[in-house]
């Protein structure tokens, strides 16, 4: 029998996800293949990117040896984000000395539908301590750089997650998002991030829900379709869920064919807290509304539909209070240890500020949420997507909001103040995306943010697929 071409390192680049496992699925392509490009691309690459921060090579190499699932992305190379995800025999260690020798015995619900779907998983991305920074930076593995401009932050907390698709390690990774950490990467590398509706796909950690319901888990990915296939493949609520999606006809990939409705779209370009915005991001949301009008939207400019100063409150007080009891749990295992060993010093400041907290403080920051809630669930009853930048400024600098901090609420104002526009799609359990669509003068990736209202993943695949085609930020096939 004839053996299947060897793919040479040009080719690799050529194709997403879904490509790569048409190629394979066609016999055009060995399984080893694609997964032998990519072990080579992060041997290769990722000393001076440190994207990668735990590798199974050896063990993805058995699974092609012994034979992949017949699952649609079957054959292709994969990575998740070390946060809060189990890969059974690979540290799961939040990105935090205090779970550094903590090691899954089994994996995750996600983690074996990623796998039941072909996926070949290859490591775990970088990630800062408990996702808590927009800058991936973790002591415990070091700063994630951004391909780039090695002078600057990849983005976080999925920084390490991006940086590898980005990089062309491969062509997409999972990523985590409790205030904006696949947007806020995706953003700063150039790529499409969506974060899905609250409860669409499981956590990593088979729990029924995180921070608060703000965290949520899928992808990175340079096509839009890879990210659609990747919902199709991973969503549906694990035993015990509390939080359920609305259901949706037909699959997330399927309803990329067809014409585009003529959505209505409010564009809103001002800080939701009123937080200054880089003029350049300003511009890259302007322009992508005189785009939507061009793909048949209708476009209409509009405020703040919510009171972005309450959510920053209940943000603080939902994190805060979260995270001291992460720590302390921690801590009541380790008695007499000392908490600077285990923890960053702004770990340690965000769990003293929460055990500061109340109960009717909690209540309250719940309430607020709910809020937000109602206010954008009838702001989208007259309205098909709200539009903005996805961040205040282009990429900052490395380290420019560091965790070298003891003060919680000086560094939450700060690093609120570079989010205006993505906790609120967290705190209201809708889903956004971002979408790279501009550049600086420099050629660095300006993302716009695009959202919708809870369920309406597909509202917002399809207007990024004609974005895309309108306006094409890779050559992917």
């Amino acid at each position: 029998m004839a053996q299947p071409p060897i793919m040479v390192e040009s080719e690799y680049d050529q194709y997403d996800a879904v490509g790569l496992a048409g190629l394979i699925a066609k016999s055009e392509l060995g399984p080893s293949e694609p997964i032998e490009a990519a072990i080579s691309r992060i041997e290769s690459r990722n000393p001076r990117l440190n994207a990668v921060v735990a590798k199974c090579f050896d063990a993805a190499r058995g699974l092609i040896a012994k034979g992949l699932p017949d699952g649609p992305l079957a054959g292709v190379p994969y990575l998740v984000k070390d946060l809060n995800t189990w890969l059974a025999g690979v540290p799961a260690t939040n990105g935090s000395q205090a779970f550094a020798e903590t090691t899954p015995e089994s994996d995750g619900i996600l983690v074996s539908r990623l796998k039941a779907a072909g996926l070949v998983i290859l490591g775990k991305t970088n990630t800062p301590e408990f996702g808590l920074n927009i800058c991936t930076a973790p002591k415990l593995f070091g700063p994630t750089v951004n391909p780039f401009d090695a002078t600057l932050s990849a983005g976080g907390s999925s920084g390490g997650s991006a940086c590898a698709v980005a990089s062309g390690m491969l062509p997409a990774a999972h990523a985590t998002d409790s205030g904006g950490s696949i947007r806020i990467p995706a953003s700063n590398c150039g790529l499409f991030g969506l974060k899905p509706s609250r409860g669409l796909v499981p956590l990593g950690h088979d729990r029924a829900e995180g921070l608060a319901g703000f965290s949520v888990a899928h992808a990175v990915t340079h096509s839009v379709r890879d990210s659609a296939m990747l919902l199709d493949v991973t969503h549906g609520p694990i035993p015990g869920a509390i939080y359920s999606a609305p259901d949706t006809q037909g699959g997330f990939l399927q309803s990329l064919e067809g014409d585009l409705p003529q959505f209505k779209v409010g564009l809103c370009t001002g800080g939701f807290a009123g937080e200054t915005i880089d003029t350049r991001c300003e511009k890259a949301a302007i322009d992508a509304g005189r785009l939507c009008e061009s793909v048949g939207c209708v476009v209409e400019e509009v405020i703040s539909p919510v009171d972005g100063a309450a959510l920053r409150e209940a943000f603080d007080v939902l994190f805060s209070a979260n995270i001291a009891s992460v720590v302390g749990s921690v801590l009541s295992r380790r008695l007499g240890q000392n908490p600077k060993t285990l923890f960053e010093p702004l770990t340690i400041a965000c769990a003293e500020a929460g055990q500061r907290r109340t109960a009717v403080e909690y209540v309250g920051a719940i309430e607020r949420i709910q809020q937000a809630a109602d206010v954008l669930g009838r702001f989208f009853l007259e309205y098909d997507v709200l539009l903005t930048p996805t961040l205040a400024k282009p990429p900052l600098k490395l380290n420019e909001v560091s965790m070298d901090c003891d003060n919680w609420c000086v560094y939450l104002e700060g690093m609120l103040d570079e989010i205006p526009f993505t906790p609120l799609f967290n705190a209201t359990g809708a889903p956004a995306a971002s979408v790279p669509l501009s550049k600086t003068e420099d050629g660095l990736p300006i993302g716009i943010q695009i959202g919708a209202a809870l369920g309406q993943e597909k509202t917002l695949l399809r207007l990024a697929r004609a974005f895309e085609v309108e306006r094409p930020w890779h050559s992917r096939i």
